[in-house]
């Protein structure tokens, strides 16, 4: 019975080292953001990993911080800004096409990626926000649905209604992880005094940003 008992524990272990996702981890002088990258949207999850083990965002700002809204970082441009200086147009040179779909969604706590106008939806290459939000009542939620032609599942509804969101992103901006642990530090940096660009007045770096080690993968037959 002990030895069976024992491969059962070792066979659940192996199958939960599978099953680990990519993990970023974001510190900040409040501390740290981790955040949790979506399998099913490979070409963004890849790209910021890809990013993210080059050391690319270590000491970029979030420049754009909206209370109940988002707080954007990531600008190519911002880690040597004057004060006081627009950012957001800040790129690598290349767009990451979208991977918009209907199970991930604009949820308290979403991460996802920044656009311009692109036809087709592609995003930036390096900048991405992490959802704030407000709280929506089922009457906003169908005043959106007949706008937007977009459906809102019983579980969505709730989610939004009880943690809130930015629900009128969804369908237009790619969505491709969450934050995990850290929403507090996320809406300490949101509530930050800003200018009349939504920058706050000091500097908000993202002083390390690394992928967070997995569990070595065993298998036990």
């Amino acid at each position: 019975m002990k030895k069976l008992l024992l491969l059962f524990t070792l066979f659940f272990v192996a199958v939960s080292s599978f099953a680990q996702k990519n993990k970023i981890a974001i510190e900040t002088e409040y501390g740290k953001i981790v955040i949790m990258l979506y399998d099913n949207t490979p070409l963004n999850t890849n790209n910021m990993v890809k990013l993210a083990k080059e050391h690319y965002y270590d000491s970029t700002i979030f420049h754009r911080c909206i209370p109940q809204f988002v707080i954007q970082g990531g600008d190519s441009t911002s880690k040597h800004a004057k004060p006081g200086q627009m950012l957001g147009e800040g790129g690598l040179g290349y767009t990451v096409p979208a991977e918009i779909n209907d199970t991930d969604y604009h949820k308290r706590g979403a991460v996802g990626v920044a656009r311009d106008n692109t036809p087709d939806k592609s995003g930036s290459a390096c900048q991405f926000y992490i959802v704030v939000g407000k709280k929506f009542t089922d009457d906003d939620l169908d005043k959106l649905s007949k706008r937007n032609g977009r459906k809102y599942t019983t579980e969505q509804r709730e989610v939004y209604k009880t943690q809130g969101g930015t629900p009128h992103l969804d369908g237009n901006y790619t969505v491709f992880g969450e934050v995990i642990e850290g929403m507090d530090i996320v809406d300490k940096i949101a509530n930050e005094p800003r200018d009349s660009h939504d920058r706050p007045n000091k500097d908000i770096r993202m002083l390390k940003v690394r992928v967070v080690k997995k569990k070595k993968k065993f298998l036990f037959f």
